[in-house]
């Protein structure tokens, strides 16, 4: 039976619930991970998640910053909000699902910090956040999946496009944070560590291009196409043979008021 999980980095939930609405519509996944929604969990917009047909919800927010949240039309449990680099960020959450096709599958949603402006930990306290939260991604054993039957899922904005064709021109933002050779090696270190698979390039091999984000500074984002894949699906490999297929939904990039990110949805057969 299939699963479809959604990931969309929405910068700020309320602010576009009713992009969430259009597009829980017109794909329906069965589980949507949210990033940077920007609410506190009392001030999230439960009743609107409700009319999506999203029966089942995990949150976990700050006021008007980060925050990261799981909907559901199946049943959760062993809900986790894990706390990195000793911050109350709310960066995180993992649930596992209770029934349906997919039951006892674990689901992370992660929201990395972006890292600042200047890829210089010496100089730049954010930069340095950000490699200290990918050491604690590495070193954490839950978020070890090669060995056994585990049946993982890690959805998120990662912040990193880690391979020369995420970006429109690597060799233009070698310099750029997201797409610095420090920052793509310890990415495909924390991937390794885990034992996880890179679904959309599993499926999506290079050369060919995969973008997520576009910057709001380019007015023109759709023709110039300067493009970054920020937003990952990785899978355990007990998760390959399900596999089946993922769309970057780049139309919703162009909606009124839209995220800089676009939603991404992975299928799976269970």
């Amino acid at each position: 039976m299939p699963l479809t999980i959604a990931t969309w980095n929405i910068n700020s939930v309320r602010l576009r619930i009713e992009a969430v609405a259009r597009f829980v519509d017109s794909h329906r996944p069965d589980v949507l991970c949210l990033q940077e929604t920007k609410c506190m969990d009392g001030q999230f917009p439960l009743a609107d998640v409700k009319k999506m047909g999203f029966d089942h919800v995990a949150i976990h927010g700050q006021k008007g910053y980060h925050g990261v949240a799981i909907f559901s039309r199946h049943a959760l449990k062993d809900v986790d909000r894990r706390g990195f680099c000793d911050k109350a960020d709310a960066r995180h959450i993992a649930v596992t699902l209770a029934d349906g096709p997919a039951a006892g599958t674990r689901i992370h949603n992660f929201y990395v910090p972006a890292g600042g402006d200047e890829p210089d930990p010496a100089i730049n306290p954010k930069f340095a956040h950000k490699l200290a939260f990918l050491d604690e991604m590495e070193a954490w054993d839950g978020l070890r999946v090669a060995d056994g039957p585990t049946r993982s899922i890690l959805v998120g904005d990662l912040n990193i496009a880690p391979l020369e064709h995420d970006v429109w021109s690597s060799k233009q933002l070698a310099k750029v944070v997201s797409h610095t050779p420090l920052e793509r090696r310890r990415l495909t270190e924390v991937a390794r560590a885990g034992g996880w698979l890179d679904m959309m390039r599993e499926l999506t091999p290079e050369p060919e291009k995969l973008y997520t984000w576009w910057s709001y500074r380019s007015p023109d984002w759709a023709a110039a196409d300067k493009g970054r894949r920020l937003d990952h699906v990785w899978v355990s490999p007990s998760l390959a043979p399900a596999m089946r297929g993922f769309e970057v939904v780049r139309g919703a990039r162009g909606w009124d008021r839209p995220s800089d990110h676009a939603p991404v949805v992975a299928r799976l057969d269970f």
